[in-house]
């Protein structure tokens, strides 16, 4: 597969929890304690098979970045 999106974050899910109608998915990233977190439909996550410890990989695409400093 060939994807345009540039940012892109391999790692090992953690956590899928599916409700009514999207799911929220962790996944933990390679080399680290960092974990990304993903809303994605209900429908998506049962048609990729979404559980806790598949490897997998982040693809991110923003127009918008934010940056928070203390």
């Amino acid at each position: 597969m060939r994807l345009s999106t540039r940012n892109q974050l391999t790692g090992t899910i953690t956590e899928v929890d599916v409700g009514t109608v999207m799911a929220i998915v962790k996944v933990r990233l390679d080399g680290g304690e960092q974990v990304i977190t993903s809303s994605v439909t209900k429908d998506a996550a049962l048609n990729l098979g979404l559980k806790a410890g598949q490897p997998a990989t982040v693809f991110i695409k923003s127009t918008e970045v934010t940056i928070g400093v203390e």
